[in-house]
């Protein structure tokens, strides 16, 4: 699998020499939702590739998820629109990398994987619960979506004897709390011996690249966002990587000692 990297890091507000000490969810006020970073052509080409080549690993949908996912679609081609980057035409899109991209409403996440860099996961409430029922997920990082999908919120990372009942209760309540038009994020920054983008693992498997040396900086841009028709939590995620060597020595420090 190619690598991609980011070589800017502009926007990247939460990368600092205090290391992983990272600011906890808070709202997005008027920063996009979605992001073109200088990784754009390159992280687009190997979207095209993973859900022309390997659908099955990277997209699941239930049925109960379509209208979630029909206004998701509406939402990204707004955004989009507003981008002078894209070209939004009623049936196409032309991509800021000059590609042409054929919007197909039948299929609403995965247009929504060839448009934009950023992974969507779609989360509806089933009683008491947050539920992953549809995503577009190419990039994921240690887990696998055909193992989660149709599971609650609080499995999509780690199996279940990770998670006491207090996280749950607060990762339900920040769910619960997200409101239309009030979109919320958070980051996380892990250092990774592997520089792939497509890193899926399933719960039981062993991570072939542990013992390896940590040579990349791995980070995730995460918004929450409530869909006012139906009421699904869109939950985006935009991958960063950073190859060791081109941080300042003050993260080299912060983030790999």
């Amino acid at each position: 699998m190619d690598v991609v990297l980011q070589n800017s890091f502009d926007g990247v507000t939460w990368l600092g020499p205090e290391g992983r000490k990272l600011p906890g969810v808070q709202p997005l006020g008027d920063a996009s939702w979605l992001v073109v970073d200088d990784a754009f052509a390159g992280q687009m080409r190997l979207r095209d590739d993973l859900i022309g080549g390997l659908q099955a690993d990277v997209y699941a949908q239930e049925p109960s998820a379509e209208a979630a996912a029909q206004e998701c679609l509406d939402l990204v081609l707004e955004a989009c629109a507003a981008n002078p980057a894209y070209d939004v035409g009623p049936r196409r899109v032309y991509r800021p990398d000059g590609v042409k991209v054929v919007v197909y409403r039948e299929r609403p996440l995965l247009t929504i994987g060839r448009l934009i860099q950023e992974d969507i996961c779609i989360l509806q409430k089933r009683r008491d619960e947050h539920v992953l029922t549809g995503a577009i997920l190419c990039f994921p990082s240690h887990w696998s979506l055909s193992e989660k999908v149709g599971r609650p919120l609080t499995r999509i990372h780690v199996p279940v004897a990770s998670y006491d009942d207090n996280v749950a209760r607060r990762v339900q309540r920040l769910f619960d709390g997200i409101k239309v038009g009030r979109p919320m994020w958070r980051a996380n920054i892990l250092p990774h011996a592997a520089g792939v983008l497509h890193h899926p693992k399933r719960e039981a498997e062993p991570d072939p690249s542990d013992g390896k040396p940590l040579r990349f900086l791995r980070s995730e841009r995460q918004v929450m966002t409530r869909l006012p028709k139906s009421d699904a939590v869109i939950f985006s995620i935009h991958t960063y990587i950073w190859a060791k060597d081109t941080l300042l020595p003050e993260l080299q420090s912060a983030y790999f000692s």
